[in-house]
């Protein structure tokens, strides 16, 4: 797996990253939007659309946010909780998310949704860039702590509102928050890659098989994933007990 090294400079590499795509423009927004409220953008998705993984071997972590509320004294912070299912076991989890960067992306020509965009109320398509604490229950056992760098898109509509990006769901590889860190237990001693997302996992090449849509190879379907893939890949015999599994309000 990677080096202790490599596992923390992930992370910051992430953002990075978002930030330097030839579409997205330089010009740092966050002092401008940072009044608009953001918080519906990471409770938008279907918990089955959401799919993480925990250690070098791809563990499945599924995580779910409940609620995500703006800090009323600053501006730049989202107040979450949630919960995390691991091998069954369900925590709860609660933090916060520190908006780092906000910037706006350069849309025409991309994916041919010009014409979206001419008769459309589409004000503009953003890019957040953030930092996330996020601690599972101590009085569980095996609870640890999440730490990392999220991407989250959103557009904002002529009239103001901000929205959920989900205008390419139906392109390839699409994708919305994307979260990169690590999950450390309370003690210390262990540290494991923990990367989540809608759709796609940042950085999971080596478990996501799939050209257009997320897909578990083989060899990690003991890991969690066998589910997934009786319920969405092929003609599983067991295809509807598997949906119902992938779908189930686990968190409820």
């Amino acid at each position: 797996g990677l080096s202790v090294q490599a596992q923390d400079e992930e992370p910051l590499r992430f953002v990075k990253k978002e930030l330097s795509y030839q579409n997205v423009l330089p010009r740092e927004l966050k002092d401008s939007l940072q009044v608009k409220d953001l918080s519906r953008i990471w409770t938008s998705t279907p918990n089955w659309a959401v799919y993480g993984f925990i250690g070098d071997d791809y563990q499945r972590l599924r995580i779910k946010l409940i609620k995500v509320d703006k800090d009323p004294l600053r501006p730049d912070v989202y107040h979450v909780q949630g919960k995390t299912m691991f091998n069954e076991t369900i925590r709860d989890l609660y933090g916060e998310l520190t908006i780092t960067n906000i910037r706006s992306y350069d849309t025409t020509g991309y994916f041919g949704i010009d014409a979206l965009y001419r008769d459309s109320s589409i004000a503009g398509r953003f890019v957040s860039c953030g930092t996330y604490a996020l601690k599972e229950e101590s009085n569980q056992p095996g609870g640890g702590v999440l730490t990392g760098t999220f991407a989250s898109y959103f557009y904002i509509t002529s009239t103001g509102e901000v929205r959920y990006d989900n205008i390419d769901d139906m392109a390839d590889g699409y994708c919305n928050d994307q979260f990169v860190g690590q999950w450390s237990s309370y003690d210390a001693r262990t540290r494991l890659r923990c990367n989540w997302g809608d759709r796609r996992i940042p950085f999971s090449q080596a478990l996501d098989g799939g050209a257009g849509e997320f897909s578990p190879e083989d060899k990690y379907l003991p890991n969690g994933w066998q589910s997934y893939r009786d319920a969405y890949v092929g003609n599983s015999p067991n295809k509807a007990g598997a949906i119902a599994q992938e779908q189930r309000e686990w968190w409820k």
